[in-house]
């Protein structure tokens, strides 16, 4: 062989020949052409892959039987960007078994493919009660809709992502399982449905499936070879990743941070109560963008604690733990969720109380939701009264989970440092008062100079615009206002000059205008274009920040038009459907457009992740 000829599977090839054809293309290109060539194989693999016969049960899925694997399909639907994040965990988990996957959003998935699809893994979150997240809408629409095809072909298995304090928990998972089933495809492993504290059983899943496909095809010189793809809009891109590092501080090794300040930001004689909380992340190593949550373990009210071993009957003294000899007390403050209810907790419950009543509250789904609303382990203790041992009790309870914050500062300006901004929980339902955990514990236990346990967690798709001319209008009322104070920071210290809009709205003036000399200076400055404010109460008739932007539906609609984005922070529930709904009505009005193509127009803004919400 010739020193110009290149040790391939192509007799007599130059390597002249293949240095002259990419001499031109940078970096990103000749990974794109590796990736596109990757993906032709793949396709052409594809056309054998149909004859294979499916496996029994309890064999390996050991690929198209050329001793070469299968590629797997990682498919995710994310919000805040946790599913996108498990996806790539699992991909680099294939990876080290020697297997190919190709990870892709399902905003960007074309669902012609799914037909030819042999090898699916989804990981899907749920929001709310019940709803997919934005990206996954329309895959969802059409994987449910009768345009779906048979995939009697097809091997799957389902991570679904939720929140158990929800009723309709990690609905969206079940749906995507229960469809491919019934669409005639075969599971690889069950579902698996995770809690806020996800990742132990996200990892259990991914072992468990891999386990049932994991065959390592042997590459030209002998040692094992397997690609990782994302596909985007425009095809495939290969990508080489780093190995991932270990994270110091996370959700299982949160950071203490001290409280440098806490200020109560409300008025004298204010209805809410509302605190600005400064925390130090210095000697940390933690970094966040605007747009990131803090999440904090919190402590519950010790009155609550007292009120659940008085209903419970138990004695607060007894060692629940030997090797620390924690006792039942110390657990309940600062290990066990007490001020919400369950349906898991529930249930739990009366294997214990064996109540009728609450029997048959499972068979009604109105009811259960009516009565969980609102209601802590007092009041379940009290309505169903049950036996308990220490054991069983805590048995029944549900683990403490962090409670996340939207951050309202950005590093660019207080380096080392984070803020929050939170609303105290308080309330009076079914004749006691409650409390929120966290928020109270913020309020009421969390002093100055103490130490907050706290960890960071990112909201990918809820980011500033990476380039800086572009516009951008952030809706928050009450303490939805605190990513846009971190977004406001932010671009006026990196010079960005794209023109900032802010919708602010809370009950009073005088009371409630969080902020408001940090904002009248961004006004005054020019960092702020627009400052428009709802005070709800403040006249006869209520006006809230829906209202304060049909006010200015044409400058609105021209920003859009012009690329701007729009932000909402804040209640999930009402205010966030109702600005929508604003929007919507502007676009169809001053747009001139049927209500149908206005509602297509919003769809299209969030599909382009111009249209972004941080609701809770």
């Amino acid at each position: 062989m010739s020193s110009n000829e290149l040790n391939t599977p192509f007799l007599g090839f130059d390597a002249e020949q293949l240095k002259n054809l990419t001499a031109n293309l940078n970096g990103e290109q000749l990974l794109w052409l590796s990736g596109y060539f990757y993906g032709l194989n793949v396709g052409r693999q594809s056309g054998a892959d149909s004859q294979i016969r499916s496996p029994q049960s309890g064999e390996h899925l050991n690929g198209n039987g050329n001793g070469k694997p299968e590629t797997i399909t990682i498919l995710y639907g994310s919000q805040t960007g946790n599913s996108k994040s498990v996806a790539n965990k699992v991909a680099e988990k294939a990876k080290a078994k020697g297997l190919q996957t190709i990870v892709a959003d399902m905003n960007d998935y074309p669902t012609k493919n799914l037909k030819t699809e042999k090898r699916l893994l989804i990981v899907v979150s749920t929001q709310g009660e019940g709803d997919p997240p934005v990206s996954a809408e329309e895959f969802r629409e059409f994987l449910l809709g009768t345009r779906a095809p048979k995939l009697p072909e097809l091997q799957f298995s389902v991570l679904a992502l939720g929140d158990k304090s929800y009723l309709n928990f990690c609905q969206t998972g079940r749906e995507f399982d229960e469809r491919l089933e019934a669409l005639g495809a075969k599971r690889m492993a069950p579902r698996m449905d995770c809690d806020v504290d996800f990742q132990d059983d996200a990892d259990a899943w991914a072992e468990s499936v891999l386990a049932k496909i994991a065959i390592v095809a042997p590459s030209s010189n002998g040692n094992a070879h397997a690609q990782t793809a994302t596909m985007s809009s425009n095809g495939f891109t290969t990508v080489t990743r780093p190995a991932p590092t270990a994270v110091v501080y996370g959700r299982k090794n949160p950071f203490e941070a001290a409280v440098l300040e806490k200020i109560q930001l409300n008025g004298k004689g204010a209805f809410k109560e509302t605190y600005h909380v400064e925390l130090s992340l210095e000697n940390s190593g933690l970094a966040f963008e605007p747009g990131d949550s803090l999440s904090i373990y919190p402590s519950n009210p010790e009155r609550l604690v007292f009120e659940v071993l008085h209903h419970a009957k138990l004695d607060a003294s007894t060692i629940v733990d030997t090797s620390n000899g924690q006792t039942l007390i110390q657990a309940l403050l600062h290990q066990y969720e007490l001020t919400v209810v369950t349906i898991d907790v529930l249930k739990r419950h009366n294997e214990h109380a064996h109540n009728t009543a609450l029997t048959a509250l499972f068979a009604d789904n109105g009811k259960l939701k009516d009565y969980l609303w609102g209601r802590d382990v007092v009041d379940m203790l009290k309505d169903f009264p049950a036996e308990y041992t220490v054991e069983t009790f805590i048995k029944t309870l549900r683990k403490l989970p962090p409670r996340a914050y939207s951050i309202a500062s950005s590093l660019k300006a207080y380096p080392d440092e984070v803020h929050l901004t939170v609303a105290a929980v308080r309330y009076k339902a079914q004749g006691r008062y409650k409390e929120g955990a966290a928020s109270t514990h913020i309020a009421d236990r969390l002093k100055k100079g103490d130490l907050a346990k706290v960890f960071l967690e990112r909201n990918e798709f809820f980011k500033l615009p990476t380039d800086p001319n572009a516009n951008i209008i952030m809706v928050g009322p009450g303490t939805g206002i605190a990513p846009f104070r971190a977004f406001t920071q932010d671009r006026e210290a990196t010079g960005a000059n794209g023109k900032n809009w802010l919708f602010f709205g809370n009950p009073h003036f005088t009371t409630d205008f969080l902020y408001q000399t940090e904002w009248l200076q961004y006004l005054k400055k020019g960092v702020l274009t627009h400052l428009d404010v709802a005070f709800s109460r403040d006249t006869p008739e209520k006006v809230y920040v829906q209202h304060k932007l049909l006010n200015q539906s044409k400058e609105v609609f021209d920003w859009l038009e012009s690329g701007a984005y729009f932000y909402v922070c804040g209640d999930k529930n009402k205010m966030a459907s109702d600005v929508q709904n604003a929007l919507t009505q502007i676009v169809e009005q001053t747009g001139g457009l049927s209500k149908e193509r206005a509602q297509e127009y919003i769809k299209n803004l969030k599909k382009q992740r111009r249209y972004l919400e941080d609701v809770y």
